[in-house]
């Protein structure tokens, strides 16, 4: 490991949880939001400066460690560092809670210094889950990240059953982090008894420690099924994923696109469920491909039915999900960068499109594709926006979602070709719902005489999805600045399974190796 010299990750974490306390002590509401709004932005700079400190070219798993006694009576520490696989979506999450803070900068008409407070707390605990190499302290960002989002669905959702929505989503997180705990708990115990040591003298949470402790075959399917349940709540998979479209229509945009921009599943399926159980891991790697492909799928049947935008969205985000589940279990090094790639893809494309729905549901008080038809014609800055981003999230040439989708499916189709195919129909699949309701809600005469009478993006509306349009189109047209970051943590990921004897014994390693 690398260690840092300066506590920047500390620093990154601490930031706006300072933020979230100055701005609520502040008296000023105008001067609560531009307080918070500039330590978003000052966060956002000191993300990037991380991602200008990450070496490419070295061969460490992480960089920049950092670590800190905790509970020495358990071996639990505060232990935190970045590599290939997280130092991305640190920007990603700092530039999308500048984009939550503009985005509801008026939107929010009570409690405003409590709002914008908790979106910052949300941001500091949502940069630890990224940072964390210690499974406790992981475990505690991630049970952290419910307060703030439980208020904000809560008091500043737009649907009647807003409270409602909060206490679904609060108890099916707590649900999910049950099996969470059992298996840190199981690792933990494993690796005294490795040790030949005590309980608990020999105890260890640490991910480097754990990545080097075997686990026993007779525990592999154990920890790595309490794994990936509890973290397919969250990406959510099927059948996990019914909170998802309740969130999407009671709770605030806002807070919607964070949801769906931020895969915090996922990235626990990446980072630990498959590194931590790789025997298991290779063994039911066929399920979890099939697990993907009925959620891309379905996600994607149940998208094309829909009238509402913010649902769609939301079955779209679902069935994307399956797609980046697809790539992972492919245990290829295309399959796995595309899931990467893929990640990055859903804070700029699927948190865009949410806010563009927000803005709708702002004016209109509806997305329900009969009360937009025509829009195009009284709102040609956020259709070319809409439109920009629906290409891009159906992976159409020029925009990020082309070279990541590719990637994805080459490494399905090389390794399952069965799922591989499914992932192609999920491609067709997403262009047919996207399109189908662009045309039905932008296009055409306009029917309502509500949409004749709205606004246009304002000045704060159109900065705020320049960037991540400018991103989109420049991401697309250079994919290899993104793969170059992952490259080395990728093929280390990938190399730890490839030791199992289980993917020598079925083909996998020769078809990675090419």
């Amino acid at each position: 490991m690398n260690e840092a010299g300066f506590p920047l990750l500390s620093l990154i974490i601490l930031w706006p949880l300072l933020g979230a306390i100055t701005t609520g002590v502040t008296c000023n509401i105008k001067q609560a939001k531009k307080i918070a709004l500039a330590f978003a932005g000052i966060e956002l700079i000191l993300t990037l400066i991380v991602l200008a400190l990450f070496n490419t070219s070295e061969s460490n798993l992480f960089q920049l460690v950092e670590q800190y006694a905790w509970i020495p009576s358990l071996n639990i520490e505060f232990l935190i560092g970045i590599d290939g696989i997280s130092v991305l979506f640190l920007p990603m999450s700092a530039l999308l809670t500048l984009m939550a803070i503009m985005a509801s900068w008026n939107s929010v008409q009570h409690l405003n210094r409590f709002h914008f407070a908790l979106l910052l707390a949300l941001e500091s605990v949502t940069l630890g889950v990224f940072l964390a190499l210690d499974t406790v302290l992981f475990f505690l960002f991630w049970e952290l990240t419910l307060p703030p989002i439980f208020f904000l669905i809560g008091l500043w959702g737009i649907g009647p059953m807003r409270r409602s929505a909060a206490m679904k989503y609060t108890l099916f997180m707590l649900f999910g982090g049950i099996p969470l705990l059992f298996a840190i708990i199981i690792l933990a115990v494993n690796h005294a008894f490795a040790m030949d040591g005590a309980i608990p003298q020999n105890l260890s949470f640490s991910l480097p420690e754990l990545l080097k402790t075997p686990l026993p075959d007779n525990l592999q399917a154990i920890v790595f099924f309490l794994l990936l349940s509890g973290f397919a709540v969250k990406a959510p998979l099927i059948p996990f994923h019914t909170w998802l479209p309740t969130v999407t229509m009671e709770g605030p945009t806002q807070i919607t696109a964070l949801l769906v921009g931020l895969k915090l599943g996922v990235y626990g399926i990446l980072r630990f469920t498959l590194p931590l159980a790789p025997s298991a891991a290779v063994e039911y790697s066929w399920a979890l491909g099939i697990l993907g492909a009925v959620t891309l799928i379905y996600g994607a049947l149940i998208a094309l039915q829909q009238t509402n935008l913010r649902r769609l969205l939301a079955y779209a985000s679902i069935s994307h999900v399956g797609l980046v589940i697809i790539g992972i279990a492919s245990l290829t090094m295309q399959g796995l960068q595309g899931a990467i790639f893929q990640l990055v893809n859903f804070t700029l494309i699927s948190n865009s499109l949410m806010l563009i729905a927000g803005f709708i549901q702002h004016r209109l008080g509806s997305t329900e594709a009969i009360h937009l038809g025509g829009l195009a014609k009284v709102m040609p800055r956020l259709t070319s926006f809409y439109f920009l981003f629906a290409l891009a999230s159906i992976g159409v040439p020029g925009t990020s979602g082309f070279p990541a989708e590719l990637l994805l499916i080459i490494g399905a189709l090389t390794a399952h070709h069965s799922v591989g195919i499914a992932a192609l129909a999920g491609a067709v699949l997403s262009a047919a719902y996207m399109l189908s309701f662009t045309r039905r809600a932008f296009f055409g005469p306009v029917t309502q005489a509500a949409v004749n009478q709205i606004q246009d993006l304002r000045p704060r509306e159109l900065a705020l999805l320049c960037v991540p349009a400018l991103l989109i189109i420049v991401l697309g047209f250079f994919p290899d600045s993104v793969l170059k970051i992952n490259k080395l943590a990728a093929e280390a990921w990938l190399s730890r399974l490839l030791d199992q004897p289980m993917l020598e014994n079925n083909g996998i390693a020769e078809l990675v190796k090419r």
